[in-house]
């Protein structure tokens, strides 16, 4: 039987967002894979995902986009939750700097589980909230040209460069991988050519699917 058009893609890459809780990953999450936004976004329990496919550089290419919680008490998955994942965007929200604070600690603990070639892009987002802005754009790009980061500002609310973030982390992973399977003779590692599902040994698959489920 044939596959379904929008089952067809040429590379699959996982992408996990991480930052502390509430600074508007999952809205992220929402806004790119389904053009969602959630006021009443409850915070993430362990692990969430969700997919979307679009073209890269002529290539279509399967996103599939992890949230965690970035609470304490869910930090026993790291491991497993990093493992695979070729991208990453650490969120922030520029209106609490201790949201930014925390950005190097997220960093450390993503450069100690993921692989050491993970494209990472910091992401300032609420830019909407203007009046309560307590982090200076300067301040992102500086951290992130420090840290060997790509950085952009966003507003899920108000969709402001949520697609661009995630084109361009997208974008940087498929020139990495193109230039890996050039280089080498190796071929390209099966999960991300043919698009296989990696198993993180948590029951993501059940997440829930629905912004604003009335649970």
């Amino acid at each position: 039987m044939a596959r379904r058009p929008d089952e067809e893609y040429d590379y699959l890459f996982k992408v996990v967002l991480i930052g502390d809780s509430g600074v508007g990953k999952s809205n992220l999450l929402s806004r790119f894979t389904r053009n969602e936004f959630c006021l009443e976004s409850k915070s993430t329990i362990g692990v969430e995902f969700a997919t979307r496919t679009l073209q890269v550089e002529e290539r279509t290419v399967k996103a599939q986009i992890w949230d965690t919680a970035g609470q304490e008490r869910y930090r026993a998955i790291t491991g497993a939750y990093y493992r695979g994942a070729l991208g990453a965007l650490l969120v922030y929200d520029v209106s609490k700097p201790t949201t930014f604070e925390n950005v190097s600690r997220w960093l450390k603990e993503l450069r100690d589980h993921a692989d050491s070639n993970i494209v990472i892009m910091l992401i300032g987002n609420k830019t909407d909230l203007k009046h309560l802005r307590a982090v200076a754009t300067e301040d992102g790009q500086s951290f992130a040209e420090k840290e060997g980061l790509s950085f952009i500002e966003t507003s899920a609310l108000e969709a402001t460069n949520v697609e661009k973030a995630f084109q361009t982390i997208l974008s940087e992973i498929y020139r990495i991988i193109s230039k890996k399977s050039l280089s080498s003779d190796e071929p390209t590692p099966a999960s991300i050519r043919e698009g296989k599902t990696i198993d993180v040994g948590t029951s993501a698959a059940d997440s829930k699917n629905a912004c604003c489920s009335s649970s």
